[in-house]
């Protein structure tokens, strides 16, 4: 990527090198919560994830969480792109090192990683298609990955009760209001 694209617009508050840093965020929360172990499962499916830690759930002020992207993006140093592979290669094989342990995420709420992880595909899939956008390079997600994203969202905006609109815009008989999101 050009030097200069680090500072174009990435989404929201977020310029590029800070959306990167949020999106590999999905990559080191793996490894420091199997550094956790939650005292009992509160959260039983991905969809459960994103309907309980959202930052008005937990009363998170959405500027700390826009912040910690612009840091996790300054802490990406000189080579973002090796960062992120690095951060790639420390999440698989944390993962690749246990079975399927009962996890603490953030407000103190317990999952267990087979659940987690999806949400972390998630994560990288839809922020990597901010990421295409954002630097206007062609981008395609995996078919398996794009489905396993699709079904997700689709389950969330069932958990979260907006199940019909997103029924009737997947059908073509509604649009969505700008600015929709089921997460």
């Amino acid at each position: 990527m050009p030097p200069a694209a680090w500072q174009r617009p990435g989404l929201g508050d977020w310029d590029v090198r800070a959306l990167v840093g949020h999106t590999s965020r999905s990559l080191s929360t793996v490894s420091s919560y199997l550094r956790t172990t939650a005292e009992h499962e509160d959260i039983t499916t991905p969809q459960e994830y994103y309907a309980r830690v959202t930052p008005s759930a937990l009363g998170i002020d959405p500027a700390a969480v826009a912040e910690r992207g612009r840091q996790a993006g300054v802490a990406l140093g000189d080579d973002p792109a090796a960062a992120v592979d690095a951060l790639m290669a420390n999440a698989l094989r944390d993962v690749q090192a246990v079975d399927d342990p009962l996890i603490e995420v953030i407000g103190g709420l317990g999952i267990r990683l087979h659940t987690y992880l999806p949400t972390r595909v998630f994560e990288l899939a839809v922020h990597g298609l901010d990421i295409a956008r954002a630097v206007d390079i062609p981008f395609s997600l995996p078919p398996d990955v794009l489905s396993e994203a699709a079904v997700l969202a689709t389950r969330v905006a069932v958990t979260t009760g907006q199940g019909a609109p997103v029924l009737l815009a997947l059908t073509g008989r509604a649009g969505l209001p700008p600015s929709f999101s089921v997460v």
